[in-house]
C-alpha cells in the first residue's frame, strides 16, 4: 500500500503547477515528444497531453504510477502517456523526446539522485535542441534571527522538575537540516546567490560555495536558510523564497551550534560544502 498523502499536496501546489502548466504550454507542440521525469501521479504528463504533445514517457518507480494510469485514462489520453514503473537510469526509450519535464527537488535541488537522473536523461532521452524543464535552478542564502526555530530545533528545554545533560542530543540537533518557513524580518543581511544550476552543463552531483554577508541590522543570528529560484523556461519560473507566495517546499535551515550577537557592519562568512554518498547528500558548514 502506498501513501498519497504527499502527492495530492504537491499536485495542490497552486505556485509549482501553476508555474509549469505555463512552461509546458510554451514549449509543448502536437508533434513534441515529452519525458515526464518522476512522474509521480502524472500531473505534467497530463498537462502535456492538454496542451497537444502526440507521445508522453512517464517514468516513476514507485507504486503511486498506478494512479497516474487511473488519471490518464479518465482524461481521455491513456493512448498517447506510455507508464514506465523503474528507475529513469534503467529505461530505455524508443526515440528521443522534444521536452523533458521533472520536479525532482526537495526543499532544495540538491536532493538524493536528482543531478544523477538529470544528467542521464539529457544525454540518452533529449533530441538536440531539446528543451529541459526546469532550465536552471538559483540557489539563495541568508544568516536569521529566530530563536524560536533554534529552541525548537537545536537548543531544547529542560523537562519539567528535571536538570539533565542535554549536549549530546543539543550537538546531534545542531548539525541537522530542517524544513522551516521564515519571513524576510528574520534576515539580517542581504541574501547572497551561492550558486546556479544550469541543467543543460551540470555534470556533477556535488555543490560547494563560499558564501559573505555584511550585517544590516543589529540581531542574533542562529543559523541561515537557503532556497532556490527555478527557471522553467523562458520567462516562467517560481520560488520558495520567504518573500514569494508560499509554495510546498518551505525554506532549509542550516543552525549554528550558539546563537552569535551581530552588529550593523559585521562580516559574515560561509563555506558550505554538498557531496553526494551513495544515495544521500552530507551536508558541511
Amino acid at each position: 500500500m502506498y501513501s498519497l498523502g504527499g502527492h495530492v499536496t504537491m499536485v495542490a501546489d497552486k505556485v509549482r503547477v501553476g508555474a509549469y502548466a505555463r512552461a509546458l504550454r510554451q514549449v509543448v507542440r502536437p508533434t513534441s515528444v515529452v519525458v515526464d521525469l518522476g512522474a509521480g501521479t502524472g500531473i505534467m504528463g497530463l498537462l502535456a497531453c492538454s496542451f497537444g504533445a502526440r507521445r508522453v514517457f512517464a517514468v516513476e518507480p514507485d507504486d503511486v504510477i498506478q494512479v497516474a494510469r487511473e488519471l490518464a485514462a479518465v482524461n481521455g489520453f491513456a493512448d498517447r502517456i506510455e507508464f514506465l514503473q523503474a528507475l529513469s537510469t534503467s529505461v530505455e526509450l524508443p526515440e528521443k523526446a522534444d521536452v523533458i519535464v521533472s520536479d525532482l527537488r526537495g526543499v532544495l535541488p540538491i536532493e538524493g539522485g536528482h543531478f544523477a537522473a538529470i544528467m542521464d536523461a539529457r544525454e540518452r532521452f533529449l533530441a538536440p535542441g531539446g528543451a529541459l524543464i526546469p532550465r536552471c535552478d538559483t540557489l539563495w542564502a541568508v544568516p536569521v534571527e529566530s530563536a524560536e526555530i533554534h529552541a525548537a530545533y537545536v537548543a531544547p528545554g529542560q523537562p519539567d522538575g528535571a536538570h539533565l545533560n542535554l549536549d549530546a542530543l543539543c550537538h546531534y540537533s545542531g548539525n541537522a537540516l530542517r524544513k522551516v518557513r521564515v519571513a524576510p524580518s528574520h534576515f539580517l543581511a542581504e541574501p547572497s546567490c551561492w550558486g546556479a544550476l544550469d541543467y543543460a552543463h551540470v555534470e556533477s552531483p556535488n555543490v560547494s560555495a563560499d558564501i559573505n554577508w555584511v550585517v544590516n541590522r543589529v540581531g542574533t543570528a542562529h543559523g541561515f536558510v537557503t532556497w532556490f529560484d527555478a527557471e522553467l523556461t523562458e520567462g516562467v519560473g517560481f520560488s520558495n523564497a520567504p518573500s514569494s507566495p508560499e509554495a510546498i517546499y518551505g525554506q532549509l535551515f542550516f543552525p549554528w551550534a550558539r546563537p552569535m550577537a551581530l552588529d550593523p557592519g559585521d562580516a559574515v562568512d560561509l563555506t558550505i560544502h554538498a557531496n553526494l554518498v551513495n544515495k544521500d547528500y552530507v551536508w558541511r558548514w
